[in-house]
């Protein structure tokens, strides 16, 4: 094994199992986005759509009001922009409305706001200020209170949540920066002496690290006597000696983000402070992600929103050729998919919220889902919000203004709304774990087929328990209600669009999605996780159909308790069109796709065949290495860790 200060040598095949034994391997609740990969249609498990009980709806109303009129008089977005910070008089403010405190429980100082008021906040802030939204969010949805709330001992509870309900920011530290979404490279060590642990290593992107009190460090725990090793959790006093903020990074977007590079040296942390058992730091952090993605979602949600309301505004003023804009075909496509998918982030991201708050499903999918859908449909209103503003759209805020028109930061919420898609799991990463949740069913009952560490004896099992399986699975996906005219029917009220096409759409793909996969399965076996280009596919085609279920269920509930009911069919029966096509078109790229010539490609770039395609130009990149040495050892930069008291 290697030394305490070593980065560790793994295998791919060993990064796999590290990542394999982190997952929450059994399946206790129902999962609606599970059954639709199977192929099983289960919109029992999200409709009728579930709702808040009145006494949380009220005392989530009520802060909400509290914090739009902070939003409205003393976040002023322009100014972090422009000075690429937060004031601390905002983060002071938002101490004293309890904001740092809203999934806490008012027991320990918190509001106890649902997952859902917790969203509508986020959604709220992040419209007035991005990187106020970030801040909230890593402090609460991955920070400390997450996994305390968790994993946390009455005792741990007890010291560290009343803080950070109401005065200590937290942030969340895994990634560094020689190691991203492959965790089993982890070089941070915390080495047992005594009663402590000693923390060594340097972690990268920590955000919240500059301003942060308190941390969740994940480090590796060597193997020792009495000790079980492996990679574990510690809450970490961001004050402590040996810890230095090196740097505070600066980005594209998200100009006001307390992001930084954290260096530990020899930092003496309580085994008192470690969160749960040694080796299960993976899993805390997977659990806590399960729900903390979530926040994403949110604020991707509050960005279409806001993109709709420029769309709409400026659509009506701005004439070409005698009639508004919004009046030719071309802008008013893109406004339409604005509107539409608005409408479905909404719906996705309500109905998981409201589903992790019951509690009744595992919503590990639904809520990855969730951030892959609303990081990437976010990301494409906004370029089309920037494509109606033209010329304007490509123009800051400030130059706007200072010309005499409305300072409107289109621009700048494209270049904050980027990150998103690789914030808590890139989108490719997404992709490859929503997969292997997807693939669950299959691998638990003929995994041991492909695995070529398996004995002829537990693969010829496998196979006679893989037939049981398969004989009983996919006859059931030959037919189903989506073949029948009159199924769900409630969906298709009088004088409101008829929906029900689209649920008896969602249900037949359900079942063509499964078989996919299954044929995929059958064509590759142990390459099958090769294939990342038909896993995404896989995955994005479910992703459509959550959207479609959860915006047609999400309408009913609206006729049902709303004034604007019809118009809320008629979104969602925009949104469902515009969805049926792009799912067709990803079915038909499960098998007709350039994946076996782009790997062609990629080797012969790779391998300099095409270096004269890069000649003619002028590189302006700077000297240095391409990954910064992460050397364990003392710092030799000024601190600039910042905390706001």
């Amino acid at each position: 094994m290697s030394g305490p200060h070593h980065k560790p040598k793994v295998s791919e095949r060993e990064a796999r199992q590290v990542a394999e034994a982190a997952r929450e391997q059994d399946w206790r609740k129902p999962s609606f986005a599970k059954e639709l990969f199977l192929g099983r249609f289960r919109l029992d498990l999200i409709h009728p759509h579930p709702l808040p009980p009145t006494e949380d709806a009220q005392r989530g109303e009520e802060f909400l009001a509290k914090l739009r009129d902070f939003c409205e008089t003393k976040v002023d977005g322009a100014l972090i922009e422009r000075e690429a910070r937060i004031p601390d008089a905002v983060i002071d403010g938002l101490k004293e409305l309890g904001a740092l405190g809203m999934k806490i429980d008012p027991k320990y100082g918190g509001l106890g706001l649902t997952q859902v008021y917790y969203n509508k906040a986020l959604a709220l802030v992040g419209s007035a200020s991005p990187a106020v939204g970030a801040l909230l969010s890593a402090h609460q949805s991955i920070g400390v209170p997450q996994p305390l709330k968790i994993f946390g001992t009455p005792e741990q509870k007890e010291t560290f949540l009343p803080r950070l309900a109401r005065t200590d920011i937290s942030a969340f530290l895994l990634t560094e920066p020689d190691v991203g979404s492959d965790p089993a490279r982890l070089a941070t060590t915390a080495v047992p002496d005594g009663d402590d642990y000693v923390l060594d290593g340097v972690k990268l992107w920590t955000t919240n690290g500059v301003v942060a009190d308190l941390l969740v460090v994940m480090a590796r725990v060597p193997r020792s006597e009495g000790h079980k090793g492996g990679i574990t959790a510690f809450v970490v006093e961001a004050a402590s000696p040996g810890i230095t903020v090196e740097n505070r990074n600066a980005f594209m977007g998200l100009r006001g983000l307390e992001n930084g590079v954290t260096r530990f040296h020899q930092v003496r942390v309580p085994a008192a402070n470690r969160i749960g058992p040694e080796g299960a730091g993976l899993r805390i952090a997977l659990t806590t992600l399960n729900t903390g993605r979530l926040s994403l979602p949110a604020m991707c949600a509050g960005a279409g929103k806001w993109c709709l309301k420029i769309a709409r505004e400026w659509s009506a003023v701005r004439e070409q050729w005698g009639k508004p804009v919004a009046h030719h075909e071309a802008v008013g496509a893109k406004i339409s998919f604005i509107a539409a998918t608005t409408f479905a982030l909404e719906a996705v991201l309500d109905l998981s919220s409201q589903m992790a708050d019951e509690d009744r499903n595992d919503i590990r999918i639904e809520a990855a889902l969730a951030k892959l859908y609303g990081s990437e449909m976010a990301w494409l209103m906004a370029d089309e919000l920037v494509q109606i503003r033209g010329g304007r759209g490509f123009e800051t805020a400030d130059s706007l203004a200072a010309r005499g028109e409305r300072a409107v930061p289109a621009e700048q919420m494209l270049r904050d709304l980027r990150i998103n898609r690789i914030f808590e799991g890139s989108t490719e990463i997404m992709h490859l774990l929503i997969a292997r949740e997807a693939v669950d069913a299959h691998l638990s009952v003929a995994g041991d087929i492909i695995d070529p560490d398996k004995s002829l004896g537990d693969k010829a099992r496998a196979g006679a328990q893989a037939g049981v399986f398969y004989a009983r699975w996919l006859p059931k996906l030959v037919l189903g209600p989506g073949r029948l005219p009159g199924s769900y029917g409630e969906f298709h009220p009088p004088g409101h669009a008829d929906l029900s096409p689209h649920l008896r759409y969602v249900e037949r793909s359900a079942r063509k999605l499964a078989r996919s996969t299954f044929y995929g399965m059958s064509r590759w076996q142990g390459r099958m996780e090769t294939k990342q280009g038909f896993l995404g596919r896989i995955v994005d085609i479910g992703a459509e159909l959550f959207a479609m279920s959860a915006t047609c269920v999400r309408a009913e509930l609206l006729r049902t308790t709303e004034a604007h009911g019809r118009e809320a069919y008629q979104l969602a029966d925009a949104f469902c069109h515009q969805s049926r096509l792009r799912v067709e078109e990803l079915f038909g790229r499960l098998w007709d796709n350039t994946d076996d010539l782009d790997r062609k490609v990629v080797k012969g770039v790779l391998s300099g065949t095409y270096g004269w395609l890069e000649e003619g130009i002028v590189d302006p990149s700077g000297d240095g290495p391409w990954i910064a040495d992460a050397t364990p050892g003392p710092s030799t930069h000024e601190n600039v860790h910042r905390p706001i008291r």
